[in-house]
């Protein structure tokens, strides 16, 4: 592709040779001679001066750099749409292969590809243009809409209801049971029964090995555009708000509440029946036992305010430096025993006195 024409689908402003001939998408230390690549990370910058790129992505006021540069608004985000000119993923025809296992109640829309092995149950509905991929299941009256991608071993359990353009990893579980337990009156532990389904609403991404727990009561709620990253615990019951992100390994306790546009960061922890409003930040194993307000971000296990959280993690390596100072300022200060004795001593021996 002519370097002109990418910055034409783009609409990126180009400033160097548009007859540039690119071919592929890569980070801005792996570029090569016919490769696009971007900066959006200002730690990376310094990079652009010395790429082999042919091109780079970059927002409008970035410095003039050897390179060609793509100027727009949003050098990220214009990056995964470069992506996409260049990368297809595999396509899949429409078509039922011979060894899926599909109940006769079910209803299957147009145009879906449904492949090896698959088991689709009773009284399950499943949107036009689908794609279920070998040893997918979708348990009895599971309902999917439109352009739903499971890959291979992804599990919808029963009475769950997902939306359009919803995509599930590998493993993906939608519907597990919560994790629910009753002592009885001798104290074993016995199963409570999880009634309530998963609903996924439209445009959400649920990656490999993650768990959205279906819900003692009611339902577990993932809204619009919500994005849940590779081994995350949605816990029974709970609610995650639209475009909000749930990134690897983090957990929700059961009923915890989620607002929009949040932003989980890798192992973070929610206590169950927690609320987290719009907008909160939880960074890299931020454990969280209490409500959380909009638009806050916290650090920390137990979490804090952030900005309170570098403070103290600065002042915490410092901290053998600070004791030896104290311990050295209090023995400066420290007073002197005294000798009461010293007093009543008798004075020493006088030398007679000779004429």
């Amino acid at each position: 592709m002519k370097l002109a024409e990418l910055a034409d689908r783009l609409g990126a402003e180009l400033r160097g040779d548009g007859d540039l001939e690119v071919t592929e998408v890569r980070g801005i230390e792996d570029a090569g001679p016919q490769s696009v690549t971007f900066v959006a990370n200002p730690k990376y910058a310094s990079l652009a001066r010395t790429t082999r790129a042919a091109a780079v992505l970059v927002s409008p006021d970035f410095p003039e750099i050897p390179a060609a540069t793509l100027r727009l608004a949003n050098p990220y985000f214009a990056f995964s749409q470069a992506l996409g000119f260049f990368y297809q993923p595999p396509r899949y025809a429409p078509g039922i292969h011979p060894t899926a296992v599909i109940d006769a109640s079910s209803q299957i829309g147009k145009n879906a590809h449904i492949g090896a092995y698959a088991v689709i149950g009773p009284d399950v509905r499943v949107g036009d243009f689908a794609t279920i991929l070998p040893h997918v299941v979708l348990y009895p009256g599971v309902q999917v809409g439109d352009h739903f991608f499971a890959h291979a071993h992804a599990v919808v359990r029963e009475a769950c209801i997902l939306g359009n353009h919803v995509t599930l990893e590998n493993g993906a579980i939608v519907g597990s049971d919560g994790f629910g337990f009753a002592k009885d009156a001798s104290g074993r532990w016995r199963k409570i029964p999880q009634s309530g389904p998963v609903q996924i609403g439209n445009h959400v991404d649920i990656q490999a090995n993650a768990c959205v727990d279906r819900a003692t009561v009611g339902t577990t709620e993932i809204a619009d555009g919500a994005k849940i990253d590779n081994l995350v615990q949605i816990g029974h019951g709970s609610r995650v708000g639209e475009n909000t992100l749930v990134c690897a390994q983090a957990g929700l306790a059961g009923s915890s509440v989620v607002g929009a546009n949040a932003i989980l960061a890798g192992q973070a922890g929610v206590a169950g029946h927690c609320t987290l409003g719009d907008g909160v930040i939880l960074t890299a194993q931020a454990g969280v036992s209490h409500d959380v307000p909009a638009g806050k971000m916290l650090s920390g296990s137990p979490a804090f305010d952030n900005r309170t959280w570098l403070r103290a993690v600065t002042a915490f390596q410092r901290l053998p430096e600070i004791l030896r100072r104290l311990h050295a300022l209090e023995k400066l200060l420290r007073p002197q025993p005294s000798n009461p004795s010293a007093s009543s001593a008798p004075e020493p021996p006088q030398e007679e006195h000779r004429p």
